[in-house]
This record gives structure tokens, C-alpha cells and sequence, in this order.
């Protein structure tokens, strides 16, 4: 079972990818995707997620990862 706190953490990281998504936010997107990327290897290299949990949150980073390939100004 993932820890609270950490499905906060990302769970606020994805809030702001999305939030930044509708709003055409192209930057700030791939800033949010990048933090998402970061605390999910984070997490895991310190043994607070385990590797169930990290890899269906970075299958929803890759899926979003995916959908921006051509996301540029």
C-alpha cells in the first residue's frame, strides 16, 4: 500500500499537470511532467514506493508523456 502523504505528493503533481493541460500551459505541462518523472524515481530509489506502485504511476506519466510529444509553442 502506497503512504498517504507520497499519493498526495504525486497525486498534486498530476492535479497540476492536468490543471496546466486544459489550460494550454504548455511550459508549465512539461515542468509538471518532469517533477512527476523526478518524484517517481525519488520515491522509489529511497524504498518509500514500491515498485508495483511506481511503475502504474509512471504508466500514467508515460501516457501523458506520450500525448505531448508535439506540444511545443
Amino acid at each position: 500500500m502506497l503512504k498517504k502523504s507520497v499519493k498526495i505528493a504525486l497525486e498534486a503533481i498530476l492535479n497540476d499537470l492536468r490543471m496546466n493541460l486544459e489550460n494550454n500551459y504548455k511550459d508549465l505541462a512539461h515542468d509538471a511532467l518532469k517533477r512527476l518523472y523526478a518524484a517517481l524515481d525519488q520515491y522509489l530509489k529511497e524504498g518509500v514506493m514500491k515498485e508495483k506502485d511506481y511503475l502504474r504511476y509512471k504508466q500514467v506519466a508515460d501516457t501523458y508523456a506520450q500525448s505531448m510529444v508535439n506540444y511545443h509553442h
